[in-house]
């Protein structure tokens, strides 16, 4: 089942696009008869009335093939984000797992297909702020990141958590190469407070369907408050720990990269202002705003210096 969850950051669905559009591509989706998640998302999906086209603020929701077309995900390309979607076809993302281990009563291995059937699957619509000064809007399906985090039970001593994305050189080409010399697999972490609130989510579907594999797939974090690289894609382990993890762009470069990231328009990358950011597909110019807009759910985390 899946339950749409209004919330303070979207606007009303009577705002957006008419329903007998989005529900037009819904069925389109339904008929596809995709297995695995793909079925899953698109069956979920096919028996909700949505609209498609939703904004946030003052966004409108980005163009599905522009969402899909310009990707960071750097075991595939880490020089052409617009050649990404033409490198994943190798990777293989069903049968999938993510194991969950560390300082919790419950550790486990979760079979996908069987953990997003067991959680209330719910459409969200963020914005997205790459580091990079790039942004969009994407229309998550998914389930909060809480629902994983309480089936494991962490003990009193887990205070953060931490990520790890998949490689496998032989269908990733980027990691096979080793372009720029990075070292994969890529490797994330969160204190457990910002994993437990309401806005942290693991995503499988976008769109309305099966979350592609360019963007993530089959399982990622979204994390709407933070830059991009926060939110690791294609998940296969998750660690609670009592210290602050290590993650994969500090440790390449810690002046440029630190281990909150919160989206902050006042603090500019060593490179570049962050203080105005590019909307995809247009790339046009609009202000940044503090935590990326999200300011009134997640400042009282910080005392506004993290990074």
């Amino acid at each position: 089942m899946l339950i749409k969850i209004p919330q303070g950051w979207e606007i009303p669905e009577r705002d957006t696009t008419p329903e007998s559009t989005y529900l037009n591509r819904r069925q389109l989706l339904a008929g596809l008869g995709l297995a695995g998640i793909g079925s899953q998302m698109i069956a979920h999906a096919a028996t909700v009335k949505q609209n498609t086209e939703f904004q946030v603020g003052d966004r409108p929701v980005t163009e599905e093939w522009a969402a899909t077309g310009y990707n960071n995900f750097y075991e595939f390309d880490p020089e052409n984000k617009e050649k990404v979607k033409d490198l994943v076809g190798k990777f293989v993302t069903s049968p999938w797992s993510v194991k969950v281990s560390g300082l919790v009563n419950k550790p486990q291995t979760f079979d996908l297909d069987k953990l997003v059937a067991s959680v209330p699957i719910e459409e969200r619509i963020y914005r997205f702020r790459c580091v990079e000064a790039w942004a969009m809007s994407v229309p998550w399906m998914g389930f909060p990141m809480s629902a994983l985090i309480k089936m494991v039970e962490p003990k009193p001593e887990a205070k953060f958590i931490k990520f790890w994305s998949i490689v496998r050189p032989d269908e990733m080409p980027g990691a096979k190469r080793g372009l720029g010399g990075y070292k994969f697999p890529y490797y994330e972490g969160l204190r457990m407070d910002e994993a437990m609130n309401p806005l942290a989510f693991f995503a499988t579907g976008m769109y309305g369907k099966a979350i592609p594999k360019q963007n993530g797939a089959p399982i990622r974090a979204v994390l709407p408050w933070k830059y991009g690289y926060k939110g690791a894609k294609s998940i296969e382990r998750i660690e609670f720990v009592a210290k602050e993890p290590p993650t994969f762009w500090n440790d390449l470069n810690s002046g440029e990269y630190g281990f909150y990231s919160n989206v902050n328009p006042s603090k500019s990358h060593p490179r570049w202002s962050q203080a105005s950011e590019k909307v995809l597909p247009r790339m046009a110019r609009q202000p940044t705003l503090m935590y990326n807009g999200y300011e009134k759910w997640v400042a009282g985390m910080y005392n506004g210096k993290e990074y």
